[in-house]
Parts: structure tokens; sequence; C-alpha cells
């Protein structure tokens, strides 16, 4: 799942640091904040219109009967994204509230959403490229994955395993809280020990995860690639070579849109948890954490490219609009001229007069 806890935080921890005589970090300038609000702000607003539109597409329009196995993922990855935009609004305000209740769902429900959707997202964009692949290496599509039942059974598998850690984490969290008197620098402060044994295991399950789909990802990419260059040599001008070219540019877009949006988050996220409390460091790691935080959130404006690029049926709700304009534009003109040949009729019998 990742770090549920830390997030939301207003300043770096005023941990002891054994390198400065146990003195107290300084905590972060609120300029800081000044900068991550707005840029959340808009992060929200577009990733809000985008996904509003691709729910309406994938589950309001006549193209939600189409079924088939890519569309199962991208329905799934549209709904993390979704939910992800619900959650931005909270970390905003957890910039500048100063309430302890409102810290304590945050710490509590926040995060937990914030991050079981992160994980949503790497996960079924691992999915999507393990159908490409399986397309390139099984065209006739007699695997076994190959299935629409095989893809809602892995899907519902993924969302009751990652609900069922965050209830968990959740529940312990509600049962072992800690009672506080002052709003915590960091939703650390909220977790028992208890608690704290078992993020490190989500933690580190999350992390093997997030490497797995990785190399999973480059690995796919690479073979779509040979594939593309040994059907260049065979036949560069025939149809399956096409097809491949293209199945490479789409995975190149789901392989950049996940570097992008998780991998500085993942480098980060270590030295973060083992090193920031050393004051001298703190700061830093700090600023590195937040901003890949951001990084991971813009996932649901960048997101859009991957529903266009892989559906069909996106691509021609974005060109019906235009078709429309385009359909009316030409029924009009016939009517236009009509008129003004009535007007016209009506001007030469007036001079008649």
């Amino acid at each position: 799942m990742g770090d549920l806890v830390g997030e939301g935080v207003t300043s770096v921890p005023n941990q002891t640091n054994n390198d400065d005589n146990n003195t107290n970090c300084d905590p972060v300038a609120t300029s800081a904040h000044l900068f991550f609000i707005p840029v959340y702000s808009l992060v929200f607003l577009v990733g809000l219109v985008l996904n509003s539109f691709t729910m309406k597409v994938y589950f309001c329009s006549a193209q939600q009967q189409v079924s088939r196995i890519m569309m199962v993922y991208l329905k799934n990855l549209a709904v993390s994204d979704f939910l992800l935009c619900l959650y931005l609004p909270f970390r905003i305000i957890s910039y500048t509230n100063s309430s302890i209740t409102f810290h304590v769902i945050y710490c509590t429900f926040g995060a937990s959403t914030f991050y079981l959707n992160m994980y949503v997202s790497i996960l079924f964009m691992g999915y999507i490229a393990a159908n490409r692949y399986l397309k390139i290496i099984h065209p006739l599509g007699n695997h076994i994955l190959q299935t629409v039942q095989a893809a809602r059974i892995i899907s519902t598998v993924t969302w009751v395993f990652l609900l069922a850690i965050v209830i968990t984490y959740v529940t312990l969290s509600l049962l072992t809280q800690e009672t506080l008197t002052i709003v915590p620098d960091t939703c650390d402060a909220f977790l028992s020990a208890q608690v704290n044994v078992f993020f490190k295991i989500i933690h580190t399950c999350s992390a093997a995860v997030f490497l797995f789909v990785f190399v999973s990802l480059v690995f796919f990419y690479y073979s779509a690639s040979r594939s593309v260059l040994l059907a260049q040599q065979r036949q560069p001008a025939s149809s399956s070579c096409k097809k491949l070219m293209k199945s490479r540019k789409k995975m190149l877009v789901l392989v950049s849109v996940f570097c992008i949006c998780f991998v500085p988050y993942h480098l980060v996220r270590l030295p973060y948890t083992f090193l920031r409390r050393w004051c001298s460091l703190s700061l830093m790691l700090y600023y590195l954490k937040e901003t890949t935080i951001l990084l991971s959130a813009l996932n649901i404006c960048l997101d859009p490219l991957i529903y266009f690029i892989f559906c069909e049926a996106f691509r021609a709700q974005l060109s019906r609009p235009h078709s429309k304009k385009a359909r009316r534009r030409s029924e009009g003109q016939p009517k236009a001229s009509n008129s003004e040949a009535s007007l016209s009729t009506s001007t030469r019998q007036t001079d008649g007069l």
C-alpha cells in the first residue's frame, strides 16, 4: 500500500537529532504551502473535469455495453482516478487546517484513500501492459488471461485485497489511536506501536508490488520493441508490422505516465522513511516527498492519455461533438439557402410592385 502515515503534514517532524546534540528540527516555512495549495487546486480542477468526462463515457454512454478485456481494466483505472480526485480537497485543506478532529479524520481515512488509489492505479497499469503484451505474443487471444471473465476476476480480487488492507489499518488505528491535545506535525503521532509495525509490513509489501510492476512494464516494452524490430526486418511494410509499431507506441505512453507519476515517489519514500529524523536532511527530504506525492496525484490528469490511445470508444466520444457540429452545419446550410431564396424572391416581388 505504501506509507499510510506521515502525510498531510504542516511541518517537518521535530524529532531528536543525534548529530546536532539533541536539538529540534526547524519547522517548514509556510511559504512552501503557498506553492502546494494552488498547484493541488489546479490538478484537482483539471482532473475533476477530465475524469468526470471519462466516467460519463465509460458508464453513461452506449459504449458501456461493449465488453472487452481492455475496457474492464480502463474502467477500474478510471474509478480509481475519480476517487483520487475526491480526495484532493482534503489534502489541500490539511495544509491550512489546525483542527485536531480534522487531522484525525484525514490521517485515518484520507491518507489511506490516497494510497489505496495510488496502488490500484499502479496495478491496473500493469494489467493493461500485460494485456497488450499478451496480444503481441498470443495474437489469436487463446491465453487463459485473455478473457473478459479473467479480467473481471482479477479486478475484483485487486479491489477486495487492497480494501481489506485499508480497512484493517483504519480499524487498528481507531482502536489504538493516541489522544492528543495539540495538532501534531505528522500523522505518526496518532499511531500506536502496533500500528507502526503493521505499517512497516505494508510499506515493504507495497514497495515490492511497485518494483514488480515497474520491472514488468520495462520488460513488456522491451519485448514489444524487439518484436517490432524483428517484424521490420522480415516484412517492413506488412500490416502486422504496423500493428506492432502501434502497440509499441501505446506501451511507451503507458510506461512514460507510470515513470513520471510513480517512480520519483518510490525513489524518495525509502530515504524519507529512514533519514527524516536527521535534521540536516529533514527539510530537503520533506520537500522532495511532498513534490513526489504531487507527481503521483498528477496521474489523474495524465491517465486520460491512456484512455485516449487504448480505448476506441473514448476517442469516438471525443470526436462526436465535432461530428454533431459538422452535421448541424451541413443540415443548416440548405435551410439557409431556402430562406435566402425566399427572401430573394420576396425582394424581387416587392421590387416588381
